[in-house]
């Protein structure tokens, strides 16, 4: 790993001239063995922004009268307005944009962020929920009320970590208190319209993990922090059921090839079945999920229903230990600060009030409800993946997503250009300026093709990709993963599909009066928990949706990731059947 320079594949003048399923054969080997090939010094500035992160953290905290310095944090963690401002602090860094998604190994170049670059600017893409369904929020083009209400949204927040406590609460047993209830009142009401006009302001403010704490501190008492602690038990158990699958095996391998703290090749290749001929993940790989999973699964069972001791310790330990290593492996989409904050939740919770559990709750009505709408969310969206975001259905890195794949046409390139208000290029384009040309870009490209080719959709991505363009010439297309479009057309991404399926689809068509053929999407769902295959849809910008069908989870996870032919079931289209 060079310190300023990336260590990329040497490719020869023939590998330009090689179809695209040969192209990433030797991108897949490479990342095997060595990643992205990220240069240290991209891992180190990841590094002082988590560190940034939690300095702020600690001075929002000790902003607050009562609270003592650094020297005595032992004191003060566990303190109630700590955990508030904590949350409430993590949603700001995330809604401004600094959190998941931020910078280069998320694909964002220049600039590294979007979210308050376009949340605060007339005129760009808003995606509402239920546009037909809640008055008042139809329509895909930001305006005047969506921007005030952005803007209220990091007044509020600000406002509230400079606030202090109200004054003593026995419940709670604090000198300090907690922090106005209308502060809370007003976040949680400006976040909800917000969200109801754009979805995508909800999903970056990762409102299923901060907005459900943020209503745990209406509850009052003990209630406040058992609703909390409910909150994470089913972030972690969600997250663990989302893993149940063939997927995650594959999360491991490619993860732990791109890990910085993994050095040699020799045991890098390790993770893998047979390198260099079969990259399916070997049997570590397979280990570490399983094992992960359990814990993820069964380790918070044990700091939820203990209440000290030596049980809750180890409990404690091993899930600061889980987020941490998630953390030094500093993965694609740098979730980095939620895993942070995870561990922090840990100490501040299930340590600093490892007493407090469920028979101390006071009114149950509501920490039951927030738990089994949070529940219900995660449930509802392992059996429907379509109708559920990743994010809520806490399919966290579980490697079974809604993912898309845009084929582009320059034309239709030029078109995005000109008809969209942006802050970023498009992805190709900012490939170009950093590397200096665009065939030196086809390398880092297609290391991206390898890396999502790497997951189990991967594999159906690119042979749907031939169906897609299949009435059209496949060189006249720029294959364009659709968080890349994500990101230059809404502001921001993370892994969730449903920021750009035919919502986005149309909202940019409206803008680009795409020409038939000029756009082609691949669009394919997660798999439901309850089936063992995966859906998809093939769409025209311009004329709508011409094929849809489902592949077999079975096929995709024993394929390799260059194989671009895996077996294609037909149920609307041109042709039934199987292709």
């Amino acid at each position: 790993m060079a310190f300023l320079k990336p260590e990329l594949p040497v490719v020869d003048a023939e590998w330009y001239t090689r179809s695209r399923a040969e192209r990433i054969r030797p991108m897949a080997r490479h990342w095997a063995e060595v990643g992205f090939g990220t240069p240290a010094v991209l891992h180190l500035f990841y590094v002082v922004k988590i560190a940034l992160y939690i300095l702020g953290g600690v001075l929002f905290a000790q902003a607050t009268t009562g609270i003592g310095g650094i020297a005595d944090i032992g004191s003060w963690y566990a303190e109630p307005i700590v955990l508030q401002k904590v949350v409430l602090y993590t949603m700001l860094f995330e809604v401004i944009g600094l959190g998941c998604g931020f910078g280069p190994l998320n694909n964002r170049y220049l600039p590294p962020m979007g979210s308050i670059l376009y949340w605060l600017r007339p005129g760009t893409i808003r995606l509402p929920p239920w546009p037909a369904r809640v008055p008042l929020t139809g329509g895909d083009r930001r305006g005047p009320l969506d921007i005030a209400l952005y803007a209220a949204l990091l007044v509020l927040l600000v406002v509230a970590l400079l606030s202090d406590g109200t004054g003593p609460d026995s419940a709670l047993d604090t000198t300090i208190g907690l922090l106005p209830t209308w502060q809370i009142w007003a976040i949680l009401a400006v976040l909800a319209v917000a969200g109801l006009r754009d979805k995508v302001i909800f999903l970056a403010a990762r409102g299923e993990v901060y907005a459900a704490l943020t209503l745990t501190f209406l509850f009052g008492g003990a209630d406040t922090i058992v609703a909390a602690k409910l909150v994470f038990l089913t972030i972690w158990i969600g997250a663990a059921l989302s893993k149940l699958n063939r997927h995650f095996p594959f999360v491991i391998s490619t993860m732990m090839a791109n890990g910085p703290l993994v050095r040699p090749r020799s045991i890098k290749r390790r993770f893998f079945e047979k390198y260099p001929d079969d990259l399916r993940p070997g049997r570590p790989s397979r280990l570490i999920a399983h094992i992960s999973t359990a814990v993820e699964g069964l380790v918070p069972l044990v700091l939820f229903f203990t209440h000290g001791g030596w049980p809750v310790a180890i409990a404690a330990a091993l899930m600061i230990c889980f987020h941490a290593a998630i953390l030094v492996s500093i993965p694609m989409g740098v979730p980095l600060e939620w895993n942070v904050f995870m561990m922090f939740g840990v100490l501040a919770l299930f340590i600093g009030h490892a007493d407090i559990g469920l028979s101390d709750v006071t009114n149950p009505v509501p920490v039951a409800a927030l738990f089994l709408v949070s529940a219900g969310t995660v449930i509802l969206g392992a059996f429907f993946p379509r109708k559920v975001s990743f994010l809520p259905g806490m399919r966290y890195y579980a490697g079974n997503w809604d993912t898309g794949l845009w084929c582009i046409k320059p034309s239709a390139m030029a078109k995005i250009a000109d008809g969209l208000v942006s802050i970023a290029s498009m992805p190709t384009a900012q490939l170009e300026k950093v590397y200096g040309s665009p065939e030196a870009a086809q390398i880092p490209i297609y290391l991206g093709y390898a890396f999502r080719a790497f997951n189990t959709h991967g594999r159906a991505m690119f042979t749907l990709a031939h169906r897609a363009m299949a009435d059209q010439r496949e060189e006249d297309y720029v294959l364009t993963d659709g968080e890349r479009i994500c990101s230059t057309a809404v502001g921001w991404n993370f892994g969730d599909g449903h920021m750009h399926n035919e919502q986005l689809i149309a909202a940019i068509q409206r803008r680009c009066r795409f020409e038939p053929g000029e756009v082609r999407v691949v669009l394919i769902d997660g798999q439901p928990i309850h089936r063992q295959t995966q859906q998809y849809r093939l769409v025209d910008a311009a004329t709508g949706e011409f094929e849809r069908g489902y592949v077999e989870v079975a096929d995709l996870v024993t394929a390799q990731p260059w194989d671009d032919a895996v077996p294609v079931h037909i149920t609307h289209g041109p042709t039934l059947g199987s292709a």
